[in-house]
Parts: structure tokens; C-alpha cells; sequence
């Protein structure tokens, strides 16, 4: 059974930084697209970012632009996201997603919350 688990999530305030980690197991992990996504209180869970099985494309909602930098390390099944000048609006709980051979597997998420 795939599983993934995301850490790193926490209390921060605004202007920090956090880097947050996906560690993937039972999984083809180097052909996998991964993704981040976050799903704030009452909102719907959106996309924050995007990478491809080598790293070379790399795609980012426009609130993540600049701020965002995702990245992976297929030797190490791992997938992570550094973020950088957080706003209170960033606050989520954030999930690691892979896609691969057409199916989607989805980790519990880990919760960042932005607060002074």
C-alpha cells in the first residue's frame, strides 16, 4: 500500500519560512508526478505546486510564485516544499499528492499555521 507522509508543517510567523517534507514509500517514486496542495478552513483544497518525474518542469499557483520553491530527490523517495515569507493567508493544512499510472494517492496532510 502507497503511503505518504508529509512533515515539517508547524507555527510560524508571518515573514518566516518553513520547509515542509513528503516521504513516499511503496511507490514508483521517480515517475511520479508530485504536487502540493493545501485546503485552508471552509475553503477547497487548491493547488500549490507541481513537479515532474525529473524535476525539469515545475509549476506554481500565482500565490505561491516567488515564495514557493518545490523540489525532490528521487533517490531518497522525497518531496518537499520550502516556503518562504509566509502569510497569515498561507495557513492550511498542506498534502503531498502523487500521480502515477493514472492513479492518485494522497497523504493526511500536515498543518501550517501563519500567526504573530
Amino acid at each position: 500500500q502507497v503511503q505518504l507522509v508529509e512533515s515539517g508543517g508547524g507555527l510560524v510567523q508571518p515573514g518566516g519560512s518553513l520547509r515542509l517534507s513528503c516521504a513516499a514509500s511503496r511507490l514508483t517514486f521517480s515517475r511520479a508526478v508530485m504536487s502540493w496542495y493545501r485546503q485552508a478552513p471552509g475553503k477547497e483544497r487548491e493547488l500549490v505546486a507541481t513537479i515532474g518525474t525529473t524535476s525539469s518542469t515545475t509549476t506554481y499557483a500565482d500565490s505561491a510564485k516567488g515564495r514557493f520553491t518545490i523540489s525532490r530527490d528521487n533517490g531518497k523517495n522525497s518531496l518537499y516544499l520550502q516556503m518562504n515569507r509566509l502569510k497569515s493567508e498561507d495557513t492550511a493544512v498542506y498534502y503531498c499528492r502523487a500521480f502515477l499510472y493514472s492513479r492518485d494517492y494522497w497523504g493526511q496532510g500536515t498543518q501550517v499555521t501563519v500567526s504573530s
